[in-house]
């Protein structure tokens, strides 16, 4: 698939088929492909805690918020759920400015999230945690401070992009069969 297939294909992606795993091994690898992106004056402070396991699963689900714009929707329900989490922190050690590494957050984030749906998965961003919760949940050294929540398992929904004319919302929506729109701005009104 090129890169443009690719992206398309990397959607947020809310119900998964839980039994289906995710071994250590792909996330390791999404994570290496990571590892050579750029990152602000090379500093590289982004580190990664990998969980495939239901226990940690499970603590790490608990402080996620899904779907904002979804009335009525709090996350998917059990045997929905992703079967793996990459956390993405960032070790203060190496970079004490959080808010300066924000980018590097999302190339990661963005990176791996490709590595997976040429994996034939799926996942989705989440920032919507408390990151001191999370970081004491998961019992991280005060150094790691959770940055990004990438949760990546096998897709169970459809998605469809759309192309809206100018003016119109982007709001994402799902329809009467429970089938999720992105609408997407047209290219010839992005270009400047």
């Amino acid at each position: 698939m090129d890169i443009l297939g690719l992206v398309k294909k990397n959607r947020s992606y809310r119900k998964y088929k839980e039994s289906e795993p995710v071994s250590k091994e792909q996330l390791k690898g999404f994570v290496n492909a990571a590892r050579f992106t750029a990152s602000s004056v090379n500093l590289q402070p982004l580190r990664y805690l990998l969980s495939n396991e239901q226990k940690t699963n499970q603590k790490i689900f608990a402080h996620t918020k899904w779907a904002r714009l979804l009335k009525n929707y709090d996350g998917p329900e059990i045997g929905e759920r992703p079967s793996a989490y990459v956390v993405v922190v960032q070790d203060k050690k190496v970079a004490e400015n959080t808010q300066r590494f924000l980018v590097d957050v999302g190339i990661v984030s963005q990176t791996i999230l490709l590595a997976a749906v040429e994996a034939g998965l799926g996942g989705i961003m989440i920032r919507n945690f408390v990151a001191e919760d999370l970081a004491r949940d998961l019992e991280l050294e005060e150094r790691y401070v959770p940055m990004m929540i990438l949760a990546i398992g096998v897709p169970d929904e459809e998605i469809i992009l759309e192309e809206i004319e100018e003016g119109c919302s982007t709001a994402y929506y799902r329809d009467e069969k429970n089938i999720h729109h992105v609408p997407k701005r047209r290219l010839d009104d992005i270009l400047l």
